[in-house]
């Protein structure tokens, strides 16, 4: 009397694939170089260079990060970032701070998020190397995007 109809007339889609983290850059190291391949990363510590990732990275509230282009899935910002950002998905943290232009397609802040740049939405971006970037900012001497010290 009250069975479920077995009918199934949408395609059999595949389940979304959970985000997670499988490095850790820790909170006691200073990074210089590139970050680049598939998988999700969590920066705690000081990074200076180049980041291509496929997947996942989240700058924890310690990180630090310096890059003349970001490029990610998914970018979380709680953290400290100076360079331009290309992911499909960018948040910023109420902890958080941006010195650079994004490009993305889905952008959200919490309040307290601070952000020195333009944001660009489009339908769809490239995380590749190809993505245009937006024109450079430039910051008046008692603004700047704070320095990695050591190294």
């Amino acid at each position: 009397m009250f069975r479920r109809r077995e009918e199934n007339n949408f395609p059999s889609l595949k389940p979304a694939q959970t985000e997670r983290v499988t490095s850790i850059l820790g909170s006691g190291i200073i990074w210089q170089g590139s970050i680049s391949g598939s998988g999700g990363m969590r920066i705690e510590g000081a990074f200076q260079g180049q980041i291509n990732l496929h997947g996942l990275l989240v700058i924890g509230a310690s990180g630090r990060v310096t890059c003349e282009h970001l490029y990610a899935n998914v970018v979380i910002i709680a953290g400290a970032v100076k360079g331009d950002i290309t992911a499909e998905k960018v948040e910023i943290r109420s902890t958080g701070r941006v010195w650079g232009n994004v490009v993305t397609t889905s952008f959200a802040t919490e309040e307290g998020a601070f952000l020195r740049g333009q944001i660009r939405m489009e339908d769809k971006v490239d995380i590749g190397e190809t993505a245009e970037p937006l024109t450079k900012i430039e910051y008046s001497d008692d603004d700047q995007p704070p320095q990695i010290q050591g190294g």
